[in-house]
């Protein structure tokens, strides 16, 4: 899909499908099965840039665009969604402290994120508030130089891992607001790790604020800006798992290729079989539609298109919806085989499965899709 790609484009894409395949592919279902979290190989992502793919290159960042960031997911997603989800989510974080913290704040935290020594999560959600962002009930009282954190969030990706913990608090009754709390900070504790479906490479847990002490220092622009901060942030969040479904379901459908070459029934392979053509020709369809929707909308956001909100739910929407059902087909060409851990089909089966759910629900998108075009 590079057809449309400038020629630092296709450079980039070529480099991260290297690195995903000489450091990732390999590895991926190990990470998945033993749930460990590849810091060695984030550390390396990392070296190349990965870490910070458009944060501004004054303080150490890749300075790239909307647009390379869905070309990045996607191949880096070829290997191992639920890794390139983390590394989705920690770019996020420091997007977000880039352009909304103060120069002294992007000295202080960005460089170690820049480099991955230190790692972020981002927190959001909560046990009682999941798509429903605005009713947080987390607060953040302010007591002289400091603030005082009492609450939980739930669902955090590099939760007890992280060193850095970007969270959404309310100030006041009409007023959220962002903070950075450092993994040290006293009252800062961690729940067990999640038992989940996929996304094995990376830890989740709740995170829990008991009369937390942070300095105010650590609050992220102003107070009261805090809810734009997540909405901003969370639309280019929903265009890298897009792309995460993108890199995901590519690779389903080039195992699926490989496999109806060599696989043989009644005599004949399966590629002649005219519905195994007709599936094959239907999942590369809707991946090429879908890819032209995630890099459509990840222009519109380069460019501040005043669509871009729609578009960035759209295409989370598509990406998602149409990824997951390209691993379920390829699966089904696997028959039984692919229902088999020896085969990596299940693996981003499950990882792609809760790429409908996170950074807003795909019933979520199609509220923000109606509210933009009905306004």
């Amino acid at each position: 899909m590079d057809f449309f790609d400038t020629q630092e484009q296709l450079n980039i894409r070529q480099m991260v499908q290297a690195f995903a395949r000489d450091e990732m592919m390999s590895f991926a279902a190990s990470w998945d099965q033993k749930e460990i979290f590849p810091i060695d190989t984030l550390r390396k992502a990392a070296s190349l840039g990965l870490a910070g793919v458009y944060v501004k290159n004054d303080i150490g960042g890749s300075g790239l665009s909307r647009v390379d960031a869905s070309i990045i997911f996607e191949e880096l997603a070829t290997a191992c969604p639920s890794t390139s989800a983390y590394l989705s989510i920690h770019n996020m974080v420091c997007w977000m402290i880039d352009t909304y913290g103060n120069q002294a704040q992007r000295e202080q935290w960005l460089p170690d994120l820049l480099s991955m020594q230190h790692f972020a999560s981002y927190c959001l959600t909560e046990p009682e508030a999941g798509s429903d962002a605005g009713s947080l009930k987390t607060t953040a009282i302010k007591k002289g130089d400091h603030y005082i954190l009492n609450g939980s969030k739930a669902f955090i990706s590099g939760g007890s891992i992280s060193d850095i913990y970007l969270c959404m608090v309310r100030t006041a009754d009409d007023q959220i607001s962002c903070i950075v709390v450092p993994k040290d900070t006293q009252g800062l504790r961690f729940g067990n790790k999640e038992k989940k479906l996929g996304w094995h490479s990376q830890p989740t847990t709740m995170v829990f604020f008991e009369d937390c002490k942070v300095p105010c220092a650590n609050l992220i622009g102003e107070e009261g800006q805090g809810f734009k901060i997540a909405l901003s942030g969370l639309n280019g969040g929903r265009l890298n798992i897009a792309a995460c479904s993108l890199g995901g379901a590519k690779q389903c459908l080039e195992l699926a290729k490989n496999y109806i070459h060599e696989r043989k029934q009644f005599g004949k392979s399966l590629q002649d079989f005219q519905t195994v053509q007709f599936k094959i020709a239907d999942m590369a369809t809707k991946l090429h539609g879908a890819t032209l929707m995630v890099r459509q909308a990840a222009s519109a956001l380069d460019h501040q298109n005043k669509d871009a909100i729609m578009y960035c739910a759209m295409a989370k929407k598509v990406a998602t919806d149409i990824g997951f059902d390209i691993c379920n087909q390829a699966l089904q060409l696997y028959g039984g085989y692919g229902y088999l851990r020896d085969y990596p089909i299940e693996r981003y089966l499950r990882d792609l499965r809760v790429h409908q759910i996170l950074e807003g629900t795909n019933e979520i998108m199609q509220l923000i899709i109606a509210r933009e075009i009905l306004q």
